[in-house]
């Protein structure tokens, strides 16, 4: 890109990356960028969720309202739902749901014959696309119940009883219904910077030393045992909580240590439902953000939806 340079962009460095866990650095941007693309990735991320269902036999002991809100809860495989249609825009659906561009259908039969409890989980969920079907967490360590990897329970059945539906699902964003949201917890805080007045620490006693550090209600601080100076041992766990602040004033040492947000540096926690995975959540969430700038954006006012254009072909870059 021509006459921009890459200092200008925002910066993703990051720290941890699983399937359903990622944690990054934001750099280079403020507050606002930032909870913007917070707030996409839980509410603006497009995903794909059960959103109509027709009972045909319920015998169980849960009425049709209530399955059907379990059965609209259960996260769904939605790594196609970016290319999917809404079916409000989707011109080829014929209305009854059976439309391969903007839904997907499910059928569960089930029925109760011996004189266990019947499990219905969402592993008895068949959907007529073998990209979307139910979030599978069998990967999951076994556990001395063999029932805790066969996926989620959304009734239990006694001899006699049977569940029988077909049930639709969507394309849909969190902002319409919490049941699309691919995010469980997205959650960012400034990078602290924490400066010790080192001279002023020196003329503490150990014991003045240890009850300061103890003040603080998180492992920030720590007293090297060796030197027995207090070490900044992890900064991140810093709440802004300013108790450490309160504590140096009633000791009568005002300025013992500063602490400061980073106002440009940002750290990210994101957990996903599994329905889109952590670090495939943040690219779409990086693309929905670029969509909507481009869409408000004047003519001459082209360098914050490109910046994030470039952010996301350098993530996917490595």
């Amino acid at each position: 890109m021509e006459g921009i340079s890459y200092q200008r962009f925002p910066q993703i460095k990051i720290r941890e990356m699983r399937d359903d866990f990622m944690k990054f650095e934001l750099k280079k941007t403020d507050s606002s960028v930032a909870n913007a693309l917070r707030r996409v990735m839980i509410a603006e991320v497009p995903t794909v969720a059960v959103d109509l269902v027709e009972i045909e036999v319920n015998s169980s002991v849960l009425n049709d309202e209530f399955i059907a809100h379990r059965l609209g809860l259960i996260p769904l495989v939605s790594e196609r739902a970016m290319a999917m249609r809404f079916s409000r825009d989707c011109d080829a659906c014929d209305g009854d749901g059976q439309c391969e561009y903007c839904s997907v259908e499910f059928h569960l039969r089930a029925k109760c014959i011996g004189d266990q409890t019947l499990d219905v989980t969402s592993k008895d969920l068949l959907s007529s696309d073998h990209t979307v079907t139910p979030v599978d967490f069998s990967e999951a360590p076994a556990s001395d119940d063999a029932t805790d990897n066969r996926g989620i329970i959304i009734v239990k059945l006694r001899k006699g009883q049977e569940l029988k539906l077909r049930a639709i699902a969507r394309k849909g964003i969190g902002k319409d219904h919490a049941k699309w949201s691919p995010a469980a917890t997205v959650t960012f805080m400034y990078e602290p910077e924490i400066l010790i007045n080192e001279d002023m620490m020196e003329s503490l006693s150990l014991e003045q030393k240890k009850e300061w550090v103890e003040s603080s209600p998180t492992k920030v601080f720590d007293i090297d045992p060796n030197t027995q100076q207090v070490v900044v041992v992890d900064p991140e766990a810093y709440t802004y909580d300013d108790e450490v602040i309160k504590k140096a004033e009633a000791m009568g040492k005002s300025g013992l240590v500063e602490i400061y947000p980073k106002e440009d540096s940002f750290i990210f926690t994101v957990e996903s439902t599994g329905a889109v995975k952590a670090p495939q959540l943040l690219l779409n969430a990086i693309e929905v953000l670029k969509q909507k700038l481009d869409a408000v954006r004047l003519p001459e006012d082209t360098v914050d939806a490109d910046d994030f254009g470039e952010l996301g072909a350098h993530m996917r870059g490595g």
